[in-house]
């Protein structure tokens, strides 16, 4: 059986803030992202105990809590932490899975009996951590043996969970799921504690008259299938049974890169048109580097904006490509086609969502030598003047005056762009 490891920093941004900011220390801190936007993306331990969670607004919190003190993220640290700790994490396994930037997965079956057993490996990762990234920084560690239930019982362990109950089996922020508990588990685990189950699924369970994972055991599954379709219901299925048969996926093992994209929330409702389409120019610009960066080129290239009305398509062309300006034209064509955008003086846009899809590796497309040559010379010295003195260093004109987007890791490391980036750089760490 196998044995797997969940490990998932406790209040991650917030700590990470604190143990860098002596001042903050042991005060209700919450974590803004970094635009003037006002919802908070992390609260500490003190603030969680005051009832601020994550996706509240601010001026929803500070009555609540008047001295909240509001820090904005600072997401290319917190990737460094993460760093830190896949080079802590690879020292006790080659089978390391990074899954957000501040969680990760652990296979130590064929590895547990060269550190002296489970326990030893757990009071080992801790104390590294302690001692390589930061003493307020701290761990919750699930043990189980697949990766569901390693991290339903790491969400079982965490601090907030066990000052609000008292439950025996989880010291120090740790706790295993067996074949000995795994029954009481599952009777008592809300819903919302399995990943794969947020609070909109929650609720169209709860019109089916499930409650709970055994509840999910005895409902048939065509009532499952009608309403979550076949795959879904499969899923819920297997997690009601604590069934998961997923493979750990190391960090190192070059993913399989299916579309590259870039999400962003502006700091207030835009209608200002061509501030929005700035916007949209900056992230495909954005998308293209990375494009370039993993030898990718692209012909589907999806639009969505969310605002007074939700505005968006994709579309597919015959060429491949990898410049912002070719995917910003594309998006300009969906915005053309749609008409609402631009007809519409009421329309304001709060979210811009772009990616590019039909991936191709650049080395399999043929493209025509004299008319590229001079045009990837100037893209290519471009990339590299960027990457040295920090992107959107040069930038095209048509962003002349406007603010230039933070670029910063994804907190969900979804993108495989950042995943690759991480993977290479503790390969590095590791050689020195």
């Amino acid at each position: 059986m196998r044995i797997i490891l969940h490990i998932d920093f406790d209040s991650f941004f917030a700590s990470v803030e604190q143990q860098y900011k002596t001042y903050l220390r042991g005060k209700p801190v919450g974590v803004t992202a970094t635009n003037g936007r006002t919802c908070i993306i992390a609260s500490s331990r003190e603030a969680k105990q005051l009832g601020i969670k994550t996706g509240d607004r601010t001026w929803e919190s500070l009555p609540k809590c008047p001295d909240l003190i509001l820090v904005s993220a600072d997401f290319n640290k917190y990737y460094e932490i993460s760093k830190k700790f896949l080079n802590i994490a690879k020292d006790f396994s080659p089978l390391v899975e990074l899954f957000s930037i501040d969680e990760a997965f652990i296979d130590i079956t064929e590895t547990e009996h060269l550190f002296g057993g489970v326990k030893n490996v757990i009071q080992k990762i801790k104390d590294r951590v302690k001692n390589e990234i930061g003493e307020y920084i701290t761990v919750s560690i699930g043990i189980s043996h697949n990766k569901l239930l390693a991290k339903l019982a790491s969400g079982l362990a965490k601090p907030a969970r066990l000052a609000s109950e008292s439950v025996a089996g989880r010291p120090n922020g740790v706790f295993e799921i067996n074949n000995k508990n795994i029954e009481e588990v599952l009777r008592n685990a809300k819903l919302t504690d399995f990943c794969g189950i947020g609070e909109r699924i929650e609720k169209r369970l709860n019109m089916l008259g499930v409650y709970t994972a055994l509840d999910l055991q005895e409902t048939q599954e065509n009532l499952l299938i009608e309403e979550f379709g076949k795959v879904e219901a499969h899923f819920l299925k297997n997690l009601s049974q604590g069934f998961d048969d997923s493979p750990l996926v190391s960090y190192a093992q070059e993913p399989e890169v299916k579309s590259i994209g870039r999400n962003y929330c502006l700091p207030k409702n835009e209608y200002n048109k061509k501030v929005v389409l700035q916007n949209i120019y900056e992230l495909c610009e954005e998308i293209a580097i990375r494009l370039r960066a993993l030898n990718k080129l692209g012909r589907t290239v999806s639009l969505f904006l969310g605002g007074f009305e939700d505005v968006g398509r994709r579309k597919t062309i015959s060429e491949f490509m990898d410049g912002g300006a070719q995917i910003f034209e594309i998006c300009q064509s969906i915005l053309n086609e749609d008409q609402y955008f631009f007809k519409n003086n009421r329309y304001y846009t709060r979210q811009i969502n772009i990616s590019v899809s039909s991936l191709e590796d650049s080395a399999k497309i043929t493209i025509s030598l004299f008319e590229q040559t001079k045009k990837n010379k100037v893209v290519s010295t471009i990339d590299r003047i960027n990457e040295k003195f920090g992107d959107h260093t040069i930038r095209n004109g048509f962003l002349l005056y406007s603010d230039k987007l933070t670029t910063m890791p994804n907190g969900y490391m979804a993108d495989n762009f950042e995943r690759t980036r991480l993977a290479l750089e503790v390969a590095i760490l590791d050689q020195k």
